[in-house]
């Protein structure tokens, strides 16, 4: 598919989809904050407090995978489009709610919309932009993504102390709303995008991978970790591999392309995003918990608190794909590592000066999420971009599930934040890790190098 003929068109879709991105994944932790207002407003139990959101990142998760093959399949315009109007007609049904069932329902809904919307962006950008103007676009993805994972509490907790109309938590949901149609009209600049040739539906593999979605974000749901589950995850995700590379070798199309696995630097993509996301949204979880749990402190405090966080990561994003990445290339994320574990390590040393080591951490996830993405997107080829979304999109979740569990935990065991933190120093020392096989692949130039991408925007 050619680029849309003008850069205003380009520039007023690429609009439309960033705002997707961002109001599908912020629904994930908006109600972070807001969990218990609901819970009390809608008369609910203790464990609808966990399901409230589970509700919505269970079956966001569990329908990524198959969501970026059904885009390859009919279209990625046209399943982007039916996705945000589902979306938008949930978060209605959400802000209307007179029941906490008729809450976790429409949660359900905005969820499997969700699932459609997120993995046909990366696509249809790619469908808009060529050249160095691609690699541009490309890099606003990981400040979008990155920003809303920790912007989630911040915004769910101001929005809940406000009251806006009276609206109390409601407003929490009604903001999609205007985002929603925000969207809507950007997508009349969108070119309908599909592989040359269409793929065929693997349903083993969607439930496979559905399955596994499922076996990772389930154990947060009561606010624990199921090892149990965990372990099964991972056994799963064996069984899937083998399942795409059975059905790839006989020539039929699996659930997504086992050619993005035929060089490491995907893979520890992969990897590097399941820990970035454990950090960023753990830490962002358990300060949230220490705020209003350990020291009993107000929504607004503890969003409050977290905000420099997400200030910080918006100011270095800025920065990183401006300035500093044209200038320094990929290797900036090094540095992004090192600030993100100065915070840390600040925050546990001086407590009292715990929102300013957040700021410094948010300055330091900055500088790993804008050259991450274009990096990790830098060799997928336009038959893979589908598989691609939804499986980058989908170990994101698992991150964000896998901090909240450990972090949590370790928060939850200790009632001090200097457990949760040591682990998301430990993390980080792991993400180092894999940050370097990463673009010791990508400097390898194996068999993706060839991809249209330009990783520095310029």
């Amino acid at each position: 598919m050619s680029p849309s003929p003008t850069p205003t068109r380009r520039w007023i879709a690429l609009t439309g989809l960033l705002v997707a991105e961002a109001m599908n994944l912020l629904d994930s932790t908006i109600t972070t904050v807001a969990a218990p207002v609901i819970r009390a407003g809608l008369y609910g139990t203790a464990s609808d407090t966990q399901w409230i959101a589970a509700a919505y990142t269970l079956p966001f998760a569990v329908a990524l995978v198959p969501g970026g093959r059904l885009g390859d399949i009919h279209g990625r315009r046209r399943l982007f489009v039916i996705g945000v109007c589902g979306f938008l007609l949930a978060s209605t049904a959400c802000t209307a709610a007179p029941t906490m069932t008729a809450l976790l329902v429409a949660r359900v809904v905005q969820g499997c919309f969700a699932g459609l919307v997120v993995p046909q962006t990366i696509g249809l950008i790619r469908a808009a932009f060529d050249g160095p103007a691609l690699g541009r676009a490309l890099s606003l993805i990981g400040p979008v993504m990155g920003l809303t994972a920790v912007a989630g509490p911040v915004l769910g907790g101001l929005i809940t102390h406000a009251d806006l109309a009276g609206l109390s938590w409601r407003a929490v949901f009604l903001v999609n709303v205007p985002l929603g149609l925000l969207t809507l009209v950007c997508a009349r600049f969108l070119d309908e995008d599909r592989p040359a040739r269409r793929p065929g539906l693997d349903v083993p593999g969607f439930l496979l991978s559905g399955a596994v979605a499922a076996a990772f974000v389930i154990p947060t749901i009561n606010g624990g970790t199921s090892w149990v589950l965990l372990a099964a995850g991972f056994l799963g995700a064996a069984v899937l591999a083998a399942h795409v590379r059975r059905r790839g070798a006989s020539g039929r199309d699996p659930v997504f392309e086992p050619s993005l696995f035929h060089d490491r630097g995907f893979p520890a993509a992969l990897v590097s995003s399941v820990l970035y996301f454990a950090v960023s949204t753990g830490v962002v979880f358990t300060v949230v918990l220490h705020v209003e749990d350990g020291l009993h402190r107000s929504v607004l405090a503890s969003s409050l608190t977290v905000l420099p966080f997400s200030a910080g990561l918006a100011v270095s994003s800025l920065l990183a794909g401006q300035l500093l990445l044209p200038r320094t290339g990929p290797g900036l994320m090094f540095a992004g590592i090192v600030l993100l574990a100065a915070g840390l390590v600040w925050g546990v040393a001086v407590p009292s000066w715990l929102p300013a080591a957040l700021g410094v951490s948010g300055l330091g996830g900055g500088l790993v999420t804008v050259p991450f993405f274009a990096v990790a997107l830098s060799r997928v080829r336009p038959h893979e971009t589908g598989s691609a979304a939804g499986l980058l999109n989908a170990v994101q979740q698992l991150g964000g599930t896998f901090g909240v569990a450990v972090l949590g935990g370790a928060y939850l065991g200790t009632r001090s934040l200097t457990a949760p933190f040591v682990v998301s120093l430990a993390l980080g020392a792991a993400l180092t890790l894999s940050v370097a096989l990463m673009l010791g692949a990508r400097a390898g130039g194996t068999a993706h190098s060839h991809a249209p991408c330009d990783c520095a925007p310029g």
